[in-house]
């Protein structure tokens, strides 16, 4: 059963970790709700005493480069489930589960010029809650299903669907988009994405308004 928590209660709950193994923690949402704000308010409030014991795993990082999906004809639904390298994604997860005292490089994904870069942060042993945000670490698909194994807690942002498209409609017009552009963004990909994780993810263990 999902139960009702708040960022300062999640924070509390995580820190009371505090020096056990270390472990994964799922933050998923749709498109537009909030993640990566949300990962790091979470990150920052469970390191306050303790600096670096929460660091952030950004699926987003997992991006297949422009050169792969414009082979394959994907790049007009970059941000869908198939335009993420998965398997790299769990391959990483596994290298910080395996906890074995090494610093592990993970890429960072630059909307500014929608590429990842490689090795953009580390996360050092000394990070005992791994927070993984993206939108589809709870969805019930082949690849996200033996990705989930390795959470040891799930969380889903709640934002209403009107909320999420001014949210997106808002960050597109901020990258300059307008027009027919605006709405081919939104209605080919974004908006489909978004009904995508609200319909087809698993219940998570903690639900969280981001709404504000």
């Amino acid at each position: 059963m999902t139960e009702t928590t708040t960022l300062a209660d999640l924070a509390e709950a995580l820190r009371r970790h505090g020096d056990a193994g270390r472990i994964a923690v799922a933050i998923a949402g749709s498109p537009g709700s909030g993640k990566s704000t949300f990962a790091e308010a979470l990150r920052d409030r469970v390191s306050r005493a303790s600096p670096g014991l929460a660091e952030i795993l950004p699926m987003d990082g997992y991006h297949y480069d422009d050169m792969v999906l414009n082979a394959r004809g994907h790049r007009p639904r970059k941000g869908a489930p198939h335009t993420f390298d998965v398997d790299g994604l769990t391959a990483t997860l596994d290298r910080l589960l395996a906890d074995d005292g090494r610093d592990v490089a993970v890429p960072v994904f630059d909307r500014s010029i929608e590429i990842a870069r490689a090795g953009a942060r580390i996360i050092g042993p000394g990070a005992r809650i791994i927070l993984v945000e993206g939108n589809y670490l709870l969805l019930d698909a082949p690849g996200w299903t033996e990705l989930r194994r390795r959470f040891a807690l799930t969380v889903m942002l709640n934002v209403p669907e009107a909320v999420l498209e001014r949210r997106l409609t808002e960050r597109w017009r901020g990258y300059g988009l307008t027009g027919e552009a605006l709405t081919a963004k939104m209605e080919g990909n974004d908006l489909p994405n978004m009904r995508l994780v609200l319909r087809d993810s698993v219940p998570a263990d903690f639900r969280v308004a981001n709404d504000g």
